[in-house]
């Protein structure tokens, strides 16, 4: 099962990324200024999944990859693949599993491994 991930970048802009269930990141998204933003795009991709258009390219060193697109707005981009193979079932991956994928929420500035 893949899972949608909502962190902070290093200038506080807000993102999400799609996991694999193996959890190697399929996609980035595009910064956000608030986290909520972040949540109804999800939604948002989620219910409109079988009108997203993916645009896939080659690199200039021969690795593939994608850039999600809804409503003629870029909304994300994927993780360099070695093959197009790779990239055609990370496609699928996200067509099968992101419907039905978690939000989990790391942008909390809290720090979970306290010094003790």
């Amino acid at each position: 099962m893949a899972t949608f991930v909502i962190t902070k970048r290093l200038n506080d802009m807000y993102k999400y990324e799609l996991t694999s269930r193996k959890g190697k990141t399929i996609f980035t998204s595009n910064s956000f200024e608030l986290r909520f933003e972040c949540e109804e795009q999800i939604l948002y991709l989620q219910d409109s999944l079988e009108s997203v258009v993916f645009l896939k390219f080659k690199s200039g060193r021969g690795k593939f990859y994608f850039r999600l697109v809804l409503d003629e707005k870029e909304l994300a981009i994927s993780r360099k693949f070695s093959t197009q193979l790779m990239l055609e079932k990370s496609i699928n991956e996200i067509l099968k599993y992101a419907p039905l994928a978690e939000i989990l929420d790391f942008s909390a500035d809290i720090d979970i491994f306290n010094d003790f």
